[in-house]
């Protein structure tokens, strides 16, 4: 029975020999003997067994467990069918998220264009005398120096991302 009940219970995890006895720290042919019958593991190995195993030691010195029939495996069947479509909802979801993000991100980057083409640059007219006018001059020429310069590149990235993460016709 007991060494029914750890090739069973082993095989179920998906442990190899060589596996469960690299977690217990024995060689893999003691695992050999216990699951052929030619010897038995102590009680301190038994209580190890069951930890690793995941299964309470009055199970293993129990009867004989059967293997997993094909209604367990159905019931597998059915979670794993469950989280795919959890996940593939999740992945539908932020798709979505960025399709949505990118078009706010191209009408921001449209509207300050448009506000800086009505502005038409302000602060080539401004007094430079003041420090401070100088300081938030020279700050609003870089951004819109950087801004004009970087915006159609981000533009034409986002327009390209919007057309990626489109919904998906099937």
């Amino acid at each position: 029975m007991l060494n029914e009940n750890i090739k069973t219970i082993r095989k179920s995890k998906g442990l190899s020999q060589e596996e469960l006895a690299i977690k217990l720290n024995v060689v893999r042919q003691t695992v050999s003997k216990w699951e052929n019958g030619l010897s038995v593991p102590d009680s301190d190995l038994l209580i190890s067994i069951s930890e690793v195993l995941e299964t309470p030691v009055s199970i293993l010195l129990g009867e004989t467990v059967a293997a997993p029939q094909g209604d367990d495996l159905k019931t597998i069947s059915e979670k794993l069918e469950v989280i795919n479509l959890q996940l593939a909802r999740r992945k539908t979801a932020r798709r979505k998220a960025l399709h949505w993000l990118l078009i706010a991100l191209c009408a921001v980057i449209v509207m300050i264009f448009s506000a800086l083409v009505i502005l038409d640059s302000p602060y080539l007219g401004w007094n430079y005398n003041d420090p401070e006018t100088a300081v938030f001059g020279a700050v609003f020429h870089v951004f819109e120096y950087l801004f004009i310069r970087l915006a159609p590149i981000i533009l034409i990235g986002a327009v390209v991302g919007i057309f990626l993460t489109r919904k998906q016709e099937h």
